[in-house]
């Protein structure tokens, strides 16, 4: 495959090009991918497999036995980072920045998003409920980083939508179920980064990254964490 400058705004359209995106239900970097192809308007077939029996084919494909991967032309991507640059240097329009050192912080914060999510894996891993309150803590902590650097929105970076919007859509779909299940301050007098949350859920491209039944399958991996947020969501369940 030809190398590509990341720099250009000249894209490549491959024509003909057959994408396949190899898919968790619940996996938001899965949902990172699903998101920039929506938005590059390209049309792929999202194939899911079960992480917990990985079919032969799978573990083929994948090294890390991770989704996502994109199947192109018999190769196979891994990384959502790696899918969704490859996706901005072959599709337009851009969803990355033209300027070298403003691309470069998007992708900084690109990373960040990642750590939020390792976050949110500790807040409902967490075993008891002094554990699950200080993991909220360092989420409003993390939440209260992004506040200091939003503009005047709707999106990250202003007015276009971003990268950075498509890592953090799937972060925010998180909270509307945490969210119903207790009050959990994690973005409490945050009202750019709340905003920003509210604008990203209307998005076409963000709204369609999951399945209609998303919310109760996310539910029913809660409940089977045996953690303290599991332990509240049977309480509001009961209710």
């Amino acid at each position: 495959m030809k190398s590509l400058d990341p720099g250009s705004a000249q894209k490549t359209q491959v024509a003909g090009e057959a994408l396949v995106l190899v898919s968790h239900v619940l996996c938001p970097y899965v949902q990172r991918a699903a998101i920039v192809l929506a938005e590059k308007g390209v049309a792929f077939e999202r194939r899911d497999v079960d992480l917990a029996d990985k079919p032969d084919w799978f573990r083929a494909v994948s090294p890390l036995g991770k989704t996502p991967v994109l199947l192109v032309r018999e190769q196979a991507l891994f990384e959502s980072a790696v899918v969704c640059e490859y996706l901005d240097e072959t599709h337009g329009p851009r969803l990355h920045p033209a300027d070298p050192l403003e691309r470069a912080r998007h992708r900084a914060w690109m990373e960040f998003g990642s750590a939020v999510l390792a976050g949110i894996g500790a807040f409902y891993n967490a075993a008891d409920e002094a554990a699950l309150m200080a993991r909220a803590a360092d989420l409003r902590s993390r939440f209260g980083q992004v506040e200091a650097v939003l503009g005047a929105g709707p999106f990250f970076a202003g007015a276009q939508f971003c990268m950075v919007d498509a890592v953090f859509g799937p972060v925010f779909r998180y909270f509307d179920v945490f969210d119903a299940i207790g009050d959990f301050g994690c973005m409490a007098g945050l009202p750019k980064v709340e905003a920003w949350r509210a604008h990203l859920s209307r998005r076409s491209s963000v709204r369609g990254a999951v399945r209609d039944d998303y919310p109760e399958l996310l539910r029913a991996f809660i409940a089977r964490r045996g953690s303290a947020l599991s332990a509240r969501l049977g309480v509001t369940e009961v209710a």
